[in-house]
């Protein structure tokens, strides 16, 4: 992976690569109108929350919370608000990638706007899942309940969207052989992670923490791929990214946090090849139709197929059905017809003759996908 640049100004839809694994400084609108149409394969955006916050808020010892009162985060108007929030999301579905997904986080002060305007412009929400902290900042003037969790909405870019990464086999793994579940417990940033200036404040009053990031982009991310942060910050999508193999673009409009962000992302090293493999599953791989098997010369029309104990037979037709006496069907629905049930794999029940032994048709579907995977498809 290259070193990370600071580019200042991008030609307009630049072809070449000089924007992979850099941050562009700017207005988030105006520079993902410059990036190439179709070109990033994960977008992860962190929006202003505009927390609506009014005057100082203190502690119960009288110390100022170091809440976030910064002037990005500041909007006169839902109005405003939402007109900002369909900009930059029409941005981003134009260089989101056909099989691509979309990741944005907020609270309540914000998410449920975002949301809307996600589905407005034609977004499909495939999930919503919840941040719930570990060590969440407290409520202190206690007139409400505490603020324990953040919402993260992953969408896709229309309804059709097919081939999107997620990469459910790994996630199950890691969580004990469950289903990841939509649940996520982690920390809020704090300790040797958390930015500090010279003088000891925070370099970003909203940072993430990277295990919240290395579980958006281990899901629905793969090695190579190209992640955009249209709200880059102190770049903690960057520093994750660069970790698990996959490239980065950061926008970011305050030269204090580009430079935070340069360095943190400079001190990353990746991880080795064979430690970022994903464990995948069969629902990941490329599908086969039985019709190859023909096409590819594997088994031709008229071969005889039987049951492992050689029961039943069915002959092969070129148009990839068996036929059994007059009645014709696919391998699954004549594997079921025979056994009198509803439903058959196929693949399994189905074997083939080699050297006086019966051999599941399976096997030579696994000859054909080990083709298409090298082959790249």
């Amino acid at each position: 992976m290259s070193a990370i640049r600071l580019v200042d100004d991008l030609a307009p839809s630049s072809a070449s690569a000089e924007w992979i694994d850099s941050i562009l400084k700017g207005d988030c609108v105006a520079a993902m109108e410059r990036l190439p149409e179709k070109s990033v394969d994960v977008i992860f955006a962190d929006p202003p929350y505009n927390l609506q916050l009014e005057g100082d808020l203190h502690r119960p010892d009288q110390s100022k919370v170091d809440a976030v009162d910064d002037a990005w985060d500041r909007f006169e108007s839902f109005a405003a608000y939402d007109a900002f929030t369909r900009a930059w999301l029409l941005a981003a579905r134009r260089v989101l990638k056909p099989s691509g997904t979309i990741w944005v986080i907020g609270s309540y002060h914000n998410i449920f706007r975002v949301g809307a305007s996600l589905q407005d412009l034609g977004y499909w929400i495939l999930n919503d899942v919840v941040w719930r902290k570990t060590n969440p900042m407290p409520n202190f003037r206690g007139r409400r309940f505490q603020n324990a969790h953040e919402t993260m909405i992953w969408a896709t870019r229309d309804q059709n969207a097919k081939g999107y990464t997620f990469n459910y086999d790994a996630l199950k793994a890691a969580n004990d052989d469950l289903q990841m579940r939509t649940d996520w417990l982690f920390p809020i940033c704090t300790g040797g992670e958390r930015l500090k200036d010279e003088a000891g404040a925070k370099v970003h009053p909203t940072q993430k923490p990277e295990a919240l990031l290395a579980r958006v982009l281990m899901a629905s991310s793969r090695p190579g791929d190209v992640v955009l942060d249209p709200f880059f910050g102190s770049g903690t999508t960057g520093a994750v990214a660069k970790r698990l193999g996959r490239h980065f673009v950061g926008i970011e409009r305050e030269q204090a946090y580009i430079d935070a962000a340069t360095a943190r992302i400079a001190a990353v090293e990746p991880l080795e090849a064979p430690e970022l493999a994903s464990m995948t599953g069969k629902r990941a791989e490329p599908r086969v139709a039985f019709v190859s098997l023909i096409e590819s010369g594997m088994i031709a029309p008229g071969t005889l197929l039987s049951d492992a104990r050689r029961r039943w037979t069915a002959s092969v037709r070129a148009d990839g059905t068996l036929a059994i006496g007059s009645e014709a069907g696919s391998i699954h629905r004549m594997g079921a017809r025979v056994q009198g049930l509803d439903a058959c794999n196929g693949w399994t029940f189905w074997h083939y003759e080699a050297g006086g032994k019966m051999q599941p048709i399976d096997d030579l579907r696994r000859q054909v996908r080990d083709g298409m995977v090298a082959a790249g498809a």
